[in-house]
This record gives structure tokens, sequence and C-alpha cells, in this order.
């Protein structure tokens, strides 16, 4: 063989190893059949309501039923200070004195006043008699007679008038100490020991024990549908207590345009003076709408919100799927992780529950589970 064939014969070897190399990657390029894979999502049907259950909280405070600045009814200065802010103190007790020694000093000269006042009645009584026995004598004339008796009746008033005014020197040393008017704890001092204080002017403030209301204003349709008596829940803080109506105010408040409502807290509660407190009220309202959770909604266009509802594919071939329509809804009152809804939805209709982040208008879809909500 010569070498020109020797190279036609190489490259054809060469040629043939060629076809079959590309031959291979041309068989390797085929695409595989494969099934197609559906999102799964949790689904829920819808039921209409006629109505729901709006609640409502109202604010207001806590006051007892007596908080009283007490002060003494004299003008004085301060001799004692018996308790202090924070203390608990029973009806009667002595809160405060005054310094007594002016009106000790009083109530020792009116004594005198009196004694001799008597010494004098006695005198002129006597006196009276004996030109009594005279007179049946003729030694005794009538002007002497009445002058005698004239004398004696001015000692007489003028007795009264000295016992009014010790009895009123009595009352004054009496009111120099301060009493509790009711038990209750001390809140605030407000005078020191030494201090002249004037007429009224107040030592203590005096909190009622056992006697603790909430004050809390409430709109007028609201309040006419209450009434004295009627038991209400309170919530102070994160504690709920069931209340009564004491009284419904007759005055419309000018600056909040609400009606005042006090209401009776059990002795238990553990509430503060002056602390908020909240009366909740709920009211059934006459709207049809369906009860969803707020996971199932997300945002629409012009204020309103959307909802995912799951429409059946007729005969399809792999299986049973459902395409993801998305209906506009109008949120009409939520609480805490529902929605009252309405719109573009009708009663038994499949929605998704969850998950709406990963799902577009028209995707197809299996369901995992169908369970009814109210």
């Amino acid at each position: 063989m010569n070498t020109q064939s020797v190279l036609i014969h190489r490259k054809m070897v060469m040629l043939l190893a060629a076809v079959s190399l590309l031959s291979a990657c041309q068989d390797s390029d085929m695409p595989l059949s494969v099934a197609p894979s559906y999102q799964t999502v949790n689904a829920q049907e819808l039921h209409i309501d006629d109505n729901y259950q709006f609640n409502q909280e109202f604010s207001g405070s806590i006051r007892s039923g007596n908080t009283t600045g007490v002060g003494f009814e004299l003008a004085g200065k301060i001799n004692a200070l018996t308790v202090d802010s924070g203390d608990s103190v029973k009806q009667g007790q002595r809160l405060a004195k005054l310094d007594t020694r002016l009106l000790l000093a009083e109530k020792n000269e009116l004594t005198a006043s009196i004694s001799q006042n008597q010494a004098d009645l006695d005198l002129a009584q006597t006196t009276l008699n004996r030109s009594l026995g005279l007179q049946q004598q003729g030694y005794v004339s009538e002007q002497q007679l009445d002058e005698q008796r004239g004398q004696l009746n001015s000692l007489k008033a003028a007795s009264n008038r000295l016992n009014a005014a010790l009895l009123a020197n009595q009352l004054k040393i009496e009111k120099s100490d301060l009493l509790a008017p009711f038990d209750g704890v001390i809140s605030k001092r407000t005078h020191n020991l030494g201090e002249v204080v004037s007429l009224g002017s107040p030592v203590y403030t005096l909190i009622e024990d056992n006697n603790i209301q909430a004050y809390i204003g409430v709109p007028v349709d609201i309040a006419n549908q209450l009434s004295t008596g009627q038991s209400v829940d309170v919530r102070v803080r994160n504690q709920h207590y069931q209340g009564k109506i004491a009284g419904i105010s007759a005055e419309l408040n000018p600056v909040t345009r609400t009606v005042e409502l006090r209401v009776t807290l059990p002795p238990s509660a553990d509430v503060i003076n002056g602390e908020l407190s909240y009366l909740s009220y709920q009211q059934t309202i006459a709207s049809q709408g369906y009860w969803v959770p707020l996971s199932a909604l997300t945002d629409g266009v012009r204020g309103l919100w959307n909802i995912y509802v799951l429409s059946p594919v007729a005969n399809p071939a792999d299986g049973e799927l459902y395409q993801v329509e998305r209906r506009d809804v109008e949120i009409i009152y939520t609480v805490k992780d529902k929605a009252f809804i309405n719109g573009a939805i009708n009663s038994n209709e499949q929605y998704v529950s969850q998950g709406l982040h990963k799902l577009v208008a028209g995707q197809l879809v299996t369901q995992q589970a169908q369970l009814a909500t109210r």
C-alpha cells in the first residue's frame, strides 16, 4: 500500500470516529420524560354568619369610694403626728393632735367663772327668800323684790352662758384630736410636726378600705343599654374582675362626650387608687360575613384585601387539581388572629388558609386538607 492510500485510510477512520462521537453526544442530550409537580396548600371551607360579636373597651380610673383630705376643724400648732404615709388606720383612731394649752387655760378660766356665778346665784336666791319673808311683815317693798328677782334671773342667764362657753371649749379640746372618719390607708401626709395649720387645711389624704370603684366613661348609646346593678367585666392591668354598676351619671362630660359609670369592684381586687381600668362591652352586630384567619388575607388595591379561593379543575390528568383564584374582600372586624370579611366569595368555597406568599393567581395546586372553621 502506497503512502497516499495510507493517508486516505487514516482520514476515513478519523471521520468514522467523529461521526460515532457526535452520535453519542446527541443521544446524551435527549430530554427525559418527568411527571409535573404541584404545590400543596392548606385549605378551609367558608361558612357564612349573619352577625358577629363586637368587643369594645372603654378606659377609666380606679378611685376609692372615699378619698378624703383629713384636717382639723380648728387652726393651731400640730403637737403630735401618730401615723404617716402608707399606714392603715381604723375609724376613730387618732391621727394627729393640736397644742391645747390655750384651750385648757380657757377651760380653767370658765370653770372659775362658773363657780363664782354659782356663789352669786346662791346669795341672790337666799336674799330673795329672806326678802319674801320680810315682805309679809311689811319691811320690804315690791320694788326691792323686783330688783332681786331681776338680779337672780340675770345670774341664771350668765350661768347658762358660761356653761355653753365651757361646752364649746370642751368641743374645741376634743376636736384638737384628728380622728380617722373611716377605715383606710394614709396615702399622703402634707404637714409636719410643729407647723401651724389653718382652719380646714388637710393634714393627711385618707383612702377608704373595701370600697373600690372604677369610674369609666362610655358613649351615650352604650350607657342607654346599661342599668344600675348590672354585672360588667372590668380589667385592671392583666387582671379581670366582675364588677357591678353602682351608678350611671345623668350628665354628659363636655370634654370626652361620654357618660360616666361608677362600677363597684370586689373587696379582694388588687388595685391601687388612680390606676387605669378598662370596661369590656360586647355587642351583637347584624352583618353577613365569613370568619377567616388573618393568615388567609393579603394586600389588595383601593383599600381592599384579597383571599385565594380554590376552583376545581375539570377532568385533571394528574389527579385532583385546583386553580388559585384571587378574590377581593373587605375586612369588617378583626379580633386577635381572625377577621370577619365579606366580598366576592360564597359559602362552602375552599380558600387557602396560609402560605399565600408561595402562590400566584392562576397557579395549579393540590389540596392538603379540608377543615371547616367558623
